[in-house]
């Protein structure tokens, strides 16, 4: 599963590798086709990567901190930075060159 991040938690989680964070809604179309793939991503590369989702609704700080302006959104952090944007539905072989990559 992915983590849920908010403000709370979002450093700490990301502070250390790589991670992959979803900025998603519910009312989003397109989010609701990349939550499936963030998902499986989760699962098939636990211990390699961190994988979160963020829910602009209920974060809107996060969002604007990282200059969210679209959604889907996913941002590949190395280390607690961020290295790479993505706006827009990403397919899971794309997302995971990039994380391997990373």
């Amino acid at each position: 599963m992915a983590v849920v991040l908010t403000k709370d938690n979002f450093n700490q989680t990301i502070e250390n590798g790589v991670s992959l964070v979803d900025f998603w809604a519910p009312w989003c179309g397109p989010c609701k086709m990349q939550l499936p793939i963030v998902e499986e991503l989760a699962t098939e590369l636990e211990g390699q990567a961190t994988i979160g989702k963020i829910n602009v609704d209920e974060q809107p700080e996060l969002a604007a901190q990282f200059g969210v302006m679209s959604i889907p959104t996913l941002i590949l952090f190395k280390d607690g930075q961020p290295v790479d944007k993505m706006v827009g539905l990403q397919s899971k072989d794309a997302l995971k060159t990039k994380i391997s990559n990373a």
